[in-house]
């Protein structure tokens, strides 16, 4: 199963996004540290406690604010599921741009979602302590 929306330039010589690919050393960028690294993979885990959560509810994906344009940032569960992950097996983050008149009832913060997921673990740990 592929996490991210397919290239419709895969393969093609005239593709105008080849060079985005290349590996080109980048003397600002550095790679990942372990404590980075921890942190990706933890938001991926997050990441799917809160779809199984809210993806039953009518929410779509996560809003998040970019910090390089200050503009929010609307994001699909499969297509943040593949930045977190391209992230962590290249060190480096996609180039993206802000989504298109997206619906903003679909979307929820990181925030919101951990509040939410902690509320439900919060209730299911008082139900199992009223069975006790």
């Amino acid at each position: 199963m592929q996490d991210e929306p397919i290239d419709p330039f895969n393969g093609d010589p005239a593709d105008p996004a080849a060079s985005l690919d290349d590996p080109v050393e980048d003397p600002q960028l550095d790679p990942l540290t372990e404590a980075e690294r921890q942190d990706v993979l933890e938001d991926l885990a997050d990441l799917e406690i809160y779809q199984v959560l809210l993806a039953p509810t009518g929410i779509r994906g996560l809003v998040i604010e970019c910090e390089d344009c200050r503009e929010p940032h609307y994001f699909d569960w499969d297509l943040l599921r593949g930045n977190l992950r391209h992230l962590l097996s290249s060190g480096r983050p996609r180039v993206h741009e802000p989504a298109y008149d997206p619906d903003l009832d679909n979307y929820v913060t990181w925030e919101y979602a951990r509040g939410y997921a902690d509320g439900v673990h919060d209730t299911l740990s008082e139900d199992d302590d009223k069975d006790d």
